[in-house]
């Protein structure tokens, strides 16, 4: 009773309504299979028709609740909604799994999918660059391949099962409720959830008392001696990549840079990592060395704003074609922003690589164009925007 009433505290204030579908779902499922199933067969015989109507007042409270559960935050429903047409397509792209990771096959497919124009106004409002797929099944078939996905959804199922056979009926509602949570969130990259779904699992399949605690002490084992490590020398390097950072926002870039470098072996799979590193290295004047990071970057992380960097860095470089060839990525894999507009308006701007059309046609974008939130640097741009104008006149 003390621990539903803390759930009961907690699961409103988080907002989150794949949480609240999955507990409901959960706990009904749990309170479904411990009914006396004698008394339930008397009972619906006797009151058949009052049961269906309240059936279908509860049904329509459902749908009322749902359509107040969208209106509550409609865009981020219509962005999870975006998030997995895209996954979908990326899957075709790569059936048996995209080795580089989610956040690479991703970035190409919405990237691609903008590229062909025949795009609704709030898919351009909704995207973004998100690190999960706010699924677990499409982000599981689209990183590992649909094989690895069908074993580990055979195992669960087995698992449950087996947990059903032996009235386990709380731990499989624990395991529902997870597998309900995991179509539109992502439990599987946090450590607490795995192994909370590895002790549930083992603890449908085990047959006798003594065998439980042996088998979860081997987890825990496990734990401390694998993944425990591991997690916790990353934690370690955060820790001091908090302190780097305060030298990267300060502007002492040397110094950044070389605190960056004795960081890389530990945090070289964070894509917010790589990217700082390589616009540090871009601030440094390091413009190759900086390009050869934002390229890994790319692997873990489908924020434009690298194409961005690594498209200023070939312009400080004068390959002003690979430049505008990244600009316009950039621009495609997330339509909604200017200031890629802006890059290339000044891109275009150069000396060398002087295109007058071009350039009025960004700057047309740059000075019409509604952005997704108003700030200060978005009427920088546009003055400075006009005043390459007014010298280009000139």
């Amino acid at each position: 009773g003390v621990v539903g009433v803390l759930i009961l505290c907690v699961l409103p204030a988080t907002m989150s309504r794949s949480a609240w579908v999955a507990a409901v779902i959960g706990c009904v499922w749990v309170i479904y299979m411990h009914r006396d199933r004698r008394k339930w067969n008397i009972l619906w015989r006797r009151y058949k028709k009052r049961y269906i109507s309240y059936g279908i007042g509860i049904f329509f409270v459902l749908i009322v609740g749902g359509a107040g559960a969208f209106f509550l935050k409609p865009d981020s429903a219509l962005g999870r909604l975006f998030l997995w047409k895209i996954t979908c397509q990326a899957i075709t792209k790569y059936p048996w799994g995209c080795d580089k990771g989610f956040a690479f096959a991703y970035g190409e497919a919405q990237e691609a999918y903008f590229s062909q124009g025949d795009y609704a106004e709030w898919e351009e409002r909704v995207a973004g660059s998100p690190e999960y797929a706010f699924n677990e099944y499409l982000e599981l078939i689209l990183t590992q391949g649909p094989v690895i996905c069908i074993m580990l959804m055979v195992i669960t199922l087995a698992c449950l099962w087996a947990g059903i056979q032996f009235r386990r009926y709380g731990v499989c509602g624990a395991i529902i409720a997870l597998l309900i949570f995991s179509f539109s969130s992502y439990p599987m990259h946090l450590p607490a959830f795995i192994v909370a779904y590895v002790c549930l699992l083992l603890a449908c399949g085990i047959g006798d008392i003594i065998a439980k605690p042996v088998v979860l002490s081997a987890c825990l084992i496990i734990w401390i001696g694998g993944f425990h490590g591991k997690w916790q020398r990353e934690k370690d390097a955060c820790r001091d990549w908090v302190n780097t950072r305060m030298l990267y926002h300060a502007g002492v870039y040397t110094a950044a840079n070389a605190a960056y470098d004795k960081l890389y072996p530990q945090l070289r799979e964070k894509g917010t990592f790589l990217f700082e590193y390589g616009h540090s290295l871009h601030k440094a004047g390091f413009y190759n060395e900086s390009n050869k990071y934002l390229d890994k970057a790319l692997v873990y992380c489908a924020d434009p704003m690298i194409l961005n960097v690594i498209g200023k860095n070939y312009q400080a470089l004068r390959c002003y074609h690979w430049a505008e060839e990244l600009l316009l990525a950039s621009v495609h894999r997330l339509p909604g922003r200017i200031y890629p507009y802006y890059l290339l308006a000044k891109l275009y701007a150069e000396p060398e690589f002087l295109n007058r059309e071009k350039f009025e046609e960004m700057k047309r974008i740059v000075l019409m164009k509604a952005p997704k939130i108003h700030s200060t640097a978005i009427e920088e741009m546009r003055r400075e925007v006009e005043e390459i104008a007014k010298k280009l006149e000139k």
